[in-house]
């Protein structure tokens, strides 16, 4: 009797362990950042191929405060995710959208939002998702 009680807890455990370990190896989902969807896809009017970003006063101070280049800047325009959330582009004058994604030198996590305009792309401003800075900017 007590050898059959031995024997039900060995698959007991067996099939515990086999079960944790299946979960611990399945892919991790797309998490959600700061509950808001991250979408993978691109919109058909997003152009992400712009030969020059203008910088509002206010992305450049959002981009000295948080320690963000243009060169990081223009990586997020080419592989960030667009956040459909943080997006609007029937905004105006201009659709604006949000991109988000680490960057290069020291992965910040951040969101940087575009304005699409017809003659040039400005970049408005610049958030590290992880991190609060003491900006002061107008």
């Amino acid at each position: 009797m007590k050898a059959k009680l031995v024997i039900y807890l060995i698959l007991l455990l067996l099939i515990f362990a086999v079960a944790w370990f299946s979960v611990r190896q399945q892919p991790k989902k797309v998490q959600r950042i700061r509950n808001t969807r991250v979408a993978w896809q691109q919109p058909a009017d997003f152009d992400r191929n712009v030969k020059t970003l203008k910088y509002t006063r206010h992305a450049k101070c959002r981009m000295d405060c948080r320690q963000i280049s243009e060169e990081e800047v223009k990586d997020i325009l080419k592989h960030g995710a667009i956040n459909h959330d943080k997006t609007d582009p029937k905004d105006s004058p201009c659709p604006t959208y949000a991109l988000e994604g680490y960057t290069l030198q020291d992965r910040q996590h951040v969101r940087i939002v575009f304005a699409q305009c017809e003659s040039e792309t400005r970049v408005v401003t610049c958030i590290d998702l992880d991190r609060e800075f003491p900006c002061h900017c107008n």
